[in-house]
């Protein structure tokens, strides 16, 4: 397995490409946008790692052009805009992971490798609930088709990425019972990941934009403050 990575620091790019051979992980490099998506083409890499500031073409247009082709390769973008309308961009753009500069060494690797994991398979396979959920799904007026990673509402396809996916699996698996934040990690993200502390909060907003017909009364996926989420079958909000 290999990962491509994205940077137009030559400096940075060198010293990510020598942090990872340690760790064993292979790399494919690119100097701007444009090089990576004809990379990506071509060597089909297992995961993504992107700068989100690249000339030619940036990090989150680069994360659009790819999810529009390929929805399961894990993206994360690396950037030193740390805000958190900056972090939910690019979860709806279709990142799996938002890491600020200056990051920890440590703390990139293990969401590389955690990133790789998933990409063995579309669907985790440390969550019971979520390793034997349907592959149809049926979520208020919500039809969702697991294989195809696609909903569907009133005849309008609804594209899904494999860890929004993931967490609507978690949810139905325990509908009408609250679900915890560690476990929807868990479900979605895998046990070992390093988690930001927004970053399940951000997804969540991200992917009731998607599916929910009114986000700020959601009827889909609701809010358990002090625990987590819960997705509570045939009754009203």
């Amino acid at each position: 397995m290999k990962i491509l990575i994205a940077e137009d620091d030559p400096n940075l790019r060198a010293g990510l490409v020598d942090l990872l051979a340690l760790e064993g992980i292979d790399c494919v490099v690119a100097e701007d946008g444009e090089a990576a998506w004809r990379v990506f083409t071509e060597e089909a890499p297992a995961l993504c790692l992107f700068d989100v500031m690249m000339p030619r073409l940036d990090g989150l247009e680069l994360c659009r052009r790819i999810r529009a082709r390929d929805a399961h390769t894990p993206i994360l973008l690396l950037s030193a805009r740390g805000a958190e309308i900056d972090r939910v961009i690019g979860l709806e753009v279709g990142a799996d992971d938002y890491i600020a500069k200056p990051f920890s060494a440590r703390e990139l690797v293990a969401r590389i490798k955690a990133g790789l994991r998933r990409s063995r398979a579309v669907q985790p396979q440390e969550g019971g609930a979520i390793a034997e959920a349907p592959a149809r799904l049926r979520m208020g007026d919500l039809e969702i088709d697991a294989e195809a990673l696609r909903a569907w509402r009133d005849s309008q396809p609804i594209d899904l990425a494999p860890r929004e996916l993931a967490i609507l699996q978690a949810l139905h698996a325990r509908k009408g019972k609250a679900v915890s934040r560690d476990e929807l990690f868990d479900a979605a993200w895998g046990r070992d990941y390093m988690p930001n502390s927004r970053a399940l909060d951000q997804y969540v907003s991200s992917l009731r934009r998607k599916i929910e017909r009114d986000p700020a009364r959601p009827r889909i996926i609701k809010t358990v403050h002090g625990v987590g989420y819960r997705y509570d079958e045939d009754r009203e909000p």
